[in-house]
């Protein structure tokens, strides 16, 4: 048995990640805020109807007591932990003279803070077992092209790179791989705020504004969809990837090359 947590996982990319571990044979801790539990609710019961189990694990990454009662919650539920997907993350739409440090300090309590304390709170149970396993966090291709209306973000994403190499290095003595996979586009919640900010700025719809965005930048012109995303995750998850470490992964039809 495999047992995997994704954070964020009520909707859009965490969701379709959480599903595709599911089919891949994993029994899955899904975590998200307390808002969103009748959503957790849902994917538990599609990840139930695959024939694997699934427990919800409600915290808020920012925060190191929850992150690790949510470790915990899964162990104890489970008996281990072998994959970890550090997926929440939230944006802010605005620049560096429009973004206030409130702005600034959560977006980055979110995207980095939350991504380091479930890498090593997960390292820490890995390391205990003796066994390896699998560390995964949510960068983007604004981790390698930084975007121009979203600072914060940014700057975030940039850093979740730095911190998976260095994690990388810290638990390659553990056999454990930390790698990270970096979106471009795709048509979740989080791209509908982006869509209204170009719209703002523009005039043209939120709809229009995604699709030229996309259009404008990526290679293949066309944007992502979650199981994308989850395709990779999957085997970044997976014993395929047994010699794949400190890497930050691009899924965004050509938009960035590294």
């Amino acid at each position: 048995m495999t047992v995997a947590i994704v954070t964020g996982a009520s909707r859009g990319i965490g969701r379709a990640i959480a599903l595709q571990l599911a089919e891949d044979g994993m029994d899955v801790g899904l975590n998200d805020v307390e808002a969103q539990r009748s959503e957790l609710e849902g994917v538990k019961k599609e990840i139930e109807a695959k024939g694997r189990k699934a427990i919800i694990a409600i915290a808020d990454v920012t925060q190191e007591d929850q992150v690790k009662a949510m470790v915990t919650s899964v162990v104890n539920e489970f008996g281990e932990l072998n994959v970890m997907i550090a997926n929440a993350g939230i944006i802010v739409t605005k620049k560096l003279f429009e973004v206030t440090v409130e702005e600034w300090d959560k977006v980055l309590a979110v995207n980095l803070r939350g991504v380091m304390l479930c890498y090593r709170e997960a390292g820490k149970q890995m390391v205990k077992q003796g066994k390896g396993g699998k560390i995964i966090g949510a960068c983007s291709t604004a981790g390698y092209r930084p975007s121009t209306n979203a600072i914060a973000y940014t700057a975030s994403k940039w850093a979740v790179r730095g911190l998976t190499q260095a994690t990388a290095l810290e638990l390659a003595q553990y056999d454990i791989n930390v790698n990270a996979y970096c979106p471009g586009p795709v048509d979740t919640h989080m791209w509908k705020e982006i869509g209204a900010s170009i719209s703002e700025r523009t005039g043209v719809s939120p709809e229009d504004a995604f699709q030229q965005s996309v259009e404008a930048r990526a290679a293949l012109k066309r944007p992502q969809e979650p199981e994308d995303i989850a395709n990779i995750v999957s085997f970044l998850a997976s014993p395929k990837s047994r010699n794949i470490t400190g890497q930050s992964i691009l899924v965004d039809a050509g938009i960035s090359f590294s």
